[in-house]
């Protein structure tokens, strides 16, 4: 299997949009006199070209939005050296951009992967704890298999917990990841979750409606009962698909109305599951699985 770079068309509108300009600045906009990109100062030219650092870096894949101004705000990105501010403005094709002492560039191509997360790998792209990424995982695969390809720079969409397995989605393409993180999009995760006991009908409908998490109520989710085994063998099998993504979402909602959950699969993401890995740990996806999404 080769790697193979995913391009976004560029006639499809962006999913993003710059604050629209004042009547001042489209009234000059439309003169003859700032009708010419000629005409325009080295600043105005830079401003045009330039976007803001948290869209950047959504854009690279590197985090949404919001968790990207979490990052400025932490410390985390450096411009040229110095650390960057909320609301900064950068020239992706000029500016130095570091996150967490690492380059990044928009340069590289887009790509996308499917992959299986087994127990004890964290969604994340570094440990503090030495404790193997999904990336590092991916990237072992796939290298493995194309020894003569170089592995794209990755980054988990969503997590799952270290305990937790089952599909995950990893790319550099920003617009995926805003796609299917950003709640207003509500797109929806399912899980076989293994719980201790056989719920109550009560329970169950109390998922269905959504329950009060430390945050606040959950969105209404779709439960349904896979098996529930006999009196020697409480354990019951539940399918849960939900439109959020709090941390270990899932584990809490169950623990609230009582059972602890024991093992938890996520099965599908989006449009994507894992029967398309065809019992195979990874797969890329190609340029129209990806569009169809955005």
């Amino acid at each position: 299997m080769i790697i193979k770079p995913h391009y976004r068309n560029r006639n499809k509108p962006r999913t993003f949009q710059e604050p629209a300009a004042s009547t001042d600045q489209a009234s000059e906009a439309a003169s003859p006199r700032n009708s010419s990109h000629e005409d325009k100062s080295p600043a105005e030219k830079n401003h045009s070209n330039s976007v803001k650092i948290h869209v950047f870096l959504a854009h690279a894949g590197i985090a949404s939005r919001r968790k990207a101004e979490e990052m400025v705000v932490n410390g985390l990105i450096r411009i040229n050296g110095k650390k960057a501010e909320v609301g900064q403005r950068v020239l992706p094709q000029k500016d130095k951009i570091e996150v967490e002492g690492k380059v990044i560039s928009q340069d590289e191509p887009n790509a996308t992967f499917l992959m299986y997360k087994p127990v004890g790998v964290v969604s994340t792209t570094d440990d503090e704890l030495n404790r193997q990424t999904v990336v590092e995982f991916l990237k072992r695969k796939v290298t493995k298999d194309n020894p003569n390809e170089q592995f794209p720079r990755l980054y988990p969409v969503g997590r799952l917990d270290k305990d937790s397995e089952g599909l995950m989605v990893l790319t550099n393409d920003g617009d995926l990841t805003h796609k299917l993180t950003h709640p207003s999009f509500e797109v929806p995760k399912t899980y076989r979750v293994f719980v201790d006991a056989q719920p109550t009908e009560l329970a169950l409908n109390h998922l269905r409606r959504g329950v009060k998490l430390v945050e606040g109520y959950t969105a209404p989710a779709e439960v349904s009962v896979i098996e529930f085994k006999d009196q020697q063998h409480p354990q019951a099998e539940i399918e849960i698909t939900i439109h959020e993504g709090r941390n270990q979402q899932v584990r809490r909602m169950f623990r609230r109305v009582g059972y602890e959950v024991v093992r938890l699969i996520r099965t599908s993401m989006g449009p994507w599951n894992l029967d398309m890995l065809e019992k195979a740990p990874y797969r890329q996806l190609t340029d129209e699985e990806v569009h169809s999404v955005l």
